[in-house]
């Protein structure tokens, strides 16, 4: 696997993991607080098997930031690779990051992906596609969060579920790339 890079704009110190080189573009953001990188497997998969170029966005050290300063982190890592035209995506309050970036940012995203939704007010911008994988027996990002965003957007999500619990796409990654390969690589 690749290894984890350090971008520090302005002293932030944000980690982030660069792979594959793929026409699919998807920039998927961490879950904030867990030991182990839960979308490393899935992300590897995603590069070498599928043929994505996966830009994986961690959380910078030293510091709570707000979700804004969150969203600035990861357009800060994006611009620093240099991707464009690229699916936004993440797992539990990494999603929530990348709902919020999606929001105030929809010309940077072609769709937004959540492994797992937190229960935000956060609208999805319009004309957005949304890609949601959901474990079974998440009790930390339930499937009634899943649900209750759907209903607001249903002419353009999908749910997919996978059976486990909120570290899912650790657990299962190769299914979990699979769907997320499915989905967005369809032509």
């Amino acid at each position: 696997m690749t290894d984890t890079q350090i971008f520090e704009p302005e002293g932030r110190a944000i980690p982030f993991v660069d792979e594959g080189d793929g026409p699919v573009k998807l920039v998927l953001i961490q879950e904030q607080g867990l030991a182990a990188d839960v979308l490393g497997v899935a992300a590897h998969y995603l590069a070498e098997e599928a043929g994505f170029h996966v830009l994986r966005v961690g959380h910078r050290s030293g510091s709570e930031a707000t979700l804004d300063e969150s969203v600035d982190d990861v357009i800060a890592v994006i611009d620093q690779v240099g991707i464009e035209d690229t699916w936004v995506g993440g797992h539990g309050f990494g999603g929530t990051i990348a709902r919020a970036l999606v929001a105030a940012h929809p010309d940077r995203a072609n769709g937004l992906l959540l492994l797992g939704v937190e229960d935000v007010d956060i609208d999805v911008a319009p004309a957005i596609p949304v890609l949601i994988v959901q474990g079974t027996e998440d009790s930390d990002t339930p499937a009634a969060n899943a649900e209750a965003l759907q209903v607001t957007i249903p002419d353009r999500s999908s749910i997919k579920t996978i059976a486990g619990d909120h570290l899912f796409p650790m657990h299962h990654p190769i299914e979990t790339g699979v769907i997320i390969e499915e989905y967005l690589d369809w032509d």
